[in-house]
């Protein structure tokens, strides 16, 4: 059913806008460098982050909404996607090769975060599974990590911005649904691995 009320149309856009992948990322990235290191370990571990990952794959969704390769900064188009998902991973990949070049250990956060990537990238050649699901249900598996009352939090948060993306009709249920499946499994992947204590956080 097709919701046209401007109040809750201007909420999810709000609430969509917002915690988009890019943002929610960075978010975690900032509060658990934030906890776990000193200002000077945190500016090298996030500043990479930044520089390798936000910012090359903001820059290149604008510069390809620019030219008119993109619709719009949604990538809505499940075509145009494919692009998209490959760059990002390539990104993942080059951040995971200096990083460890750097501090000579695997950042299993951003490995898991391309495998995440790439059954994203399989799932859109049959369905164009919601990347803001997706992404916010793994973000909130991080959180999970940190604080259990936070990453519950942010679960129901990535339930709420799916909801927002029905409401917007960027994306059907199905869709929002495909993306949360893929979540929900490299996500129980991950805190499986985090409590048989295979990696450090």
């Amino acid at each position: 059913m097709e919701i046209k009320h401007p109040v809750i149309l201007s909420i999810s856009r709000v609430i969509s806008n917002f915690f988009n992948p890019l943002v929610s990322l960075a978010i975690y990235f900032f509060y658990y460098s934030y906890l776990n290191y000193s200002w000077e370990e945190a500016t090298k571990k996030f500043v990479p982050i930044l520089l390798l990952l936000i910012i090359p794959v903001g820059l290149w969704i604008y510069r390809n909404v620019k030219k008119g390769v993109y619709t719009n900064m949604d990538v809505s188009n499940r075509r145009q996607r494919h692009s998209l998902y490959v760059f990002i991973i390539l990104a993942t990949i080059v951040f995971l090769a200096a990083d460890y070049f750097i501090h000579k250990e695997i950042d299993w956060t951003v490995l898991m975060l391309c495998i995440l990537l790439i059954l994203m990238q399989l799932s859109n050649f049959f369905i164009k599974s919601s990347m803001h699901t997706s992404l916010n249900i793994y973000v909130a598996a991080l959180f999970y990590t940190i604080s259990p009352e936070v990453g519950i939090f942010w679960f129901v948060l990535a339930i709420l911005i799916g909801v927002t993306r029905v409401i917007l009709r960027r994306h059907t249920t199905k869709e929002v649904l495909s993306g949360a499946a893929i979540a929900i499994f490299v996500s129980l992947m991950y805190l499986t691995l985090v409590k048989a204590f295979i990696f450090r956080l």
